[in-house]
């Protein structure tokens, strides 16, 4: 019996005391009652399909986010300057937005981003001054991710509550005991990261001194050296002793904790046919997307991971999904450097790298599924450029893997690709030579195309196959599209037409028609 089928028993006549549609949701509303547990009073359900219909989650409010879902306006006003003004990158050239662009899903439409050194947005991103690698693993989409119920941050999940408060801060992360005390939550912790990647923002030792300051480890150092730029912009003194009356100036740690509120408050999404499904409007999924649901939470078995409010259980799973790029230099490998002469390892190991439980391998954190469709490429490292072929990949994902064209992946053109030597003492980033170039690439392919590696990946798959037919996808796939917030495929409206450092807003604002 289907969940719908199962709706229309319970609101048919001489069902639940001959409750009208009307009336079961206003009983839905008034109690602050899931769906799923009304339908568990349909008469004739098996034991399995109450089980089934008890995975349904409740609506989203506002009590589920950080903040209560209503962060001071002063808070969120000077996190929305912060998140795009490129203030906080070494080189004042890349800023939260240009990788986490709210008119792009909120994240930048590729599958591995092109970070410190390029210039553009979105696909059509390019090198400037040269990079030293793609970013190796996809911008992750940021909807709701001021909800409470966050237990990590990043795939691997290397950023995490710390309970038995190993390190004054009460967070594990990679900073261990380095991390400052103050910050209010989880995703303020993660806000405090993204600077210190030579990749992503900060730049390469010797450019620019937060960039060296992260080289030498000294990461206290760098944050100083970010907060001393925003203490000497008056506009960011101002917008800090609003948010911060009591604050005598403005530091990284308070920073973060603006950028969690503004993202909290920018990034939350609950407003789809599914939420107003699980609102008690019994109209609001069409025929396949409630037939996409049953198979969701039933046969296709996709709620054993994506589950929950969020539609994710916020643990690592090991799915075999293929890499690309240039990973994150784990593993012990030496055949790319073998076949080409640049020293490195390519595999990315995922939260094995975190925990160092070898359950863990090539395990990633499960990602919501809000908005998804919005969300691509998919996949820890953007494999998938299409949303069916990564639902199709869960049907059977080491032989998806064996199948995986490496070559045919779309990545963004890299013009010019630089790599650190020396020169006595000096340290020196100077482009790759143009012969050594075809070499240098092979790192975006490389796992994938090697037997040995990619069989690593697929030893440690924890997926069982499920048989689908090319109709239930197609529900399913109507179910995902059921998940999109209509409200979260442009919200450009966030980025501010200018920012406190003069310097240009990243992404750059859409000027008004006319």
């Amino acid at each position: 019996m289907s969940i719908y089928k199962t709706c229309k028993l319970a609101t048919a006549p001489g069902s639940i005391g001959s409750l009208t549609a009307a009336t079961l949701t206003g009983y839905i509303a008034v109690a602050g009652t899931s769906l799923a547990l009304v339908l568990l009073l349909a008469p004739g359900s098996t034991r399995a399909e109450n089980l089934m219909r008890a995975q349904w989650p409740d609506s989203l409010r506002d009590s589920d986010f950080l903040f209560e879902g209503a962060p001071d306006e002063a808070l969120v006003e000077l996190g929305r300057n912060l998140f795009f003004d490129p203030i906080l990158s070494g080189n004042r050239n890349i800023s939260c937005g240009t990788c986490h662009d709210p008119a792009r899903g909120s994240g930048d439409g590729v599958a591995l981003s092109i970070g410190e050194g390029g210039t553009g947005f979105g696909p059509e991103r390019r090198t400037k001054d040269g990079i030293t690698e793609r970013i190796p693993r996809n911008a992750q989409a940021l909807w709701n991710i001021g909800a409470k119920e966050y237990l990590s941050m990043f795939h691997d999940g290397r950023v995490e509550p710390d309970p038995a408060h190993t390190f004054q801060s009460g967070f594990w992360t990679p900073a261990r005991e380095h991390l400052p005390q103050g910050l209010d939550n989880l995703l303020a912790a993660q806000a405090m990261f993204p600077v210190l990647s030579a990749s992503e923002m900060a730049g390469q030792k010797g450019e620019n001194p937060v960039a060296t300051a992260v080289a030498e480890d000294r990461v206290t150092d760098a944050w100083d050296l970010l907060a001393a730029r925003l203490q000497a912009t008056p506009k960011y003194q101002d917008l800090a002793r609003a948010a911060f009356p009591d604050l005598d100036a403005i530091t990284m740690v308070a920073a973060a904790n603006a950028l969690a509120a503004f993202q909290s408050r920018a990034f939350r999404s609950d407003n789809s046919p599914f939420d107003a499904f699980l609102r008690g409007d019994l109209t609001a999924l069409s025929e396949d997307a409630r037939a996409g649901a049953d198979l969701f939470y039933d046969k296709a078995k996709c709620a054993a991971c994506h589950m929950g409010k969020l539609l994710t259980d916020h643990e690592f799973h090991a799915i075999a999904v293929p890499q690309i790029g240039p990973g994150k230099g784990h593993g012990e490998d030496k055949s790319l450097w073998r076949a080409s002469g640049f020293a490195r390892a390519t595999e990315d190991e995922g939260r094995y790298r975190v925990s160092f439980d070898p359950t863990d391998l090539f395990a990633f954190r499960t990602p919501s599924l809000r908005n998804v469709t919005l969300t691509g490429p998919w996949g820890h490292d953007g494999v998938f450029a299409d949303l069916e072929m990564m639902v199709r990949h869960h049907l059977d994902s080491v032989a998806s893997l064996e199948a995986y064209d490496a070559d045919a992946t779309e990545l963004p053109v890299i013009d010019q690709f630089i790599e650190q030597t020396g020169n006595g003492s000096s340290l020196i980033f100077r482009p790759v030579n143009p012969k050594r170039r075809t070499a240098f690439d092979l790192r975006d392919t490389w796992v994938q195309k090697s037997d040995a590696l990619r069989g690593r990946i697929a030893q440690a798959n924890t997926l069982a196959p499920v048989t689908l037919s090319d109709r239930e996808v197609a529900r399913i796939m109507a179910f995902l599209e059921a998940l999109t917030d209509p409200s979260a495929k442009d919200r450009s409206d966030l980025i501010p037409r200018s920012v406190p450092s003069g310097l240009t807003p990243q992404p750059t604002p859409k000027l008004p028609d006319g």
